[in-house]
């Protein structure tokens, strides 16, 4: 029902975007990027990607990532105007253009593109007698930044356990890297993070506290986060990623890169083609970028895609 009902509204948003015509930008602008924390994969790629657009319109577009909470304030203020791109979990984004969860209404976004996928990364002290989520009652757990995609999907993987998020455990919204130092000090029992592997404030969790932390298993949640909505995947976390000792099964979003539904059709099709133009800068920042893909860029749905995206996959498709 989801899926069908997110369809038909895409249907309607896409109808409000408009077309590209040269695939160009004629005019100064400047550019904002909603990304995430300063230690998240979102930042240090939001960055890359305001230079890469700096360079593909010869300055033109002058881009800035902007630090957030993420997913969900991101989409909400690219609705309000604030930023004109943003980064978000799919999940959220879904719930977005279904005007479903924190969304009281249909929310008028679109997709420029699929792009890597974000593992539910899920660390407890290992003192604290905690071995699944269901442990976690009384506990001092940290559900990510307020209005952030980290926290929309700790509380549901929280309630498929049976816990109350606001009643069951001892709820921290805090951002990485206050949950990290939390961790690190004590003063955190849990912590909840949706991000792209590396992300630079677990590894150094890891690294400095190699023994006293431990990932847990939470795929015993994922039937519950499917009848929420299909884009919940089960996936693994190398061991290599932070050196653990196996890998650890999750549970897997991809991301999209959003913008408004009525954007410039020329302005999307640049900001598309800077995406994969530029794709090895952005690897060189973090390895997560390696998931963007022409293959699976188009999968955005019950986002629709802009036209302008549409457009500049067409193009890097054939020029491939």
């Amino acid at each position: 029902m989801v899926a069908g009902c997110g369809g038909q509204r895409g249907g309607d948003n896409e109808a409000a975007a408009t077309e590209p015509t040269s695939c160009e930008v004629t005019s100064d602008a400047r550019l904002s990027i909603a990304t995430g924390n300063t230690t998240g994969v979102y930042y240090a790629l939001g960055g890359a990607y305001a230079e890469a657009i700096n360079q593909q319109t010869d300055g033109k577009l002058k881009a800035t990532a902007a630090e957030t909470s993420a997913s969900l304030q991101n989409i909400q203020q690219l609705v309000a105007g604030t930023h004109q791109v943003a980064f978000s979990l799919a999940d959220t984004a879904a719930d977005a253009v279904n005007g479903m969860a924190a969304f009281d209404d249909d929310q008028p976004i679109a997709a420029l593109s699929r792009l890597y996928p974000n593992y539910t990364q899920v660390i407890v002290r290992s003192d604290a007698g905690i071995n699944s989520i269901l442990d976690m009652r009384g506990k001092r757990v940290s559900t990510g930044s307020p209005n952030s995609g980290t926290e929309v999907i700790a509380n549901r993987m929280l309630e498929a356990a049976g816990l109350d998020p606001k009643n069951d455990v001892q709820a921290q919204r805090t951002e990485l890297g206050k949950t990290v130092e939390g961790m690190k000090d004590g003063s955190i029992d849990a912590m909840f993070w949706s991000g792209g592997l590396p992300t630079g404030g677990i590894t150094d969790l890891f690294v400095s506290q190699r023994d006293n932390v431990k990932f847990i298993d939470v795929t015993d949640t994922l039937p519950k986060l499917q009848n929420i909505n299909p884009i919940y995947e089960e996936g693994a976390i190398p061991a290599s990623t932070y050196q653990t000792p196996t890998d650890v099964a999750t549970v897997v979003v991809p991301n999209l890169l959003l913008v408004k539904n009525d954007m410039d059709g020329n302005t999307a099709c640049v900001l598309t083609k800077a995406l994969f133009d530029h794709r090895p800068e952005l690897v060189k920042v973090n390895k997560a970028a390696e998931g963007i893909s022409l293959d699976t860029a188009r999968e955005t749905m019950p986002v629709p895609l802009h036209p302008g995206a549409k457009r500049a996959l067409d193009d890097l498709g054939a020029a491939n």
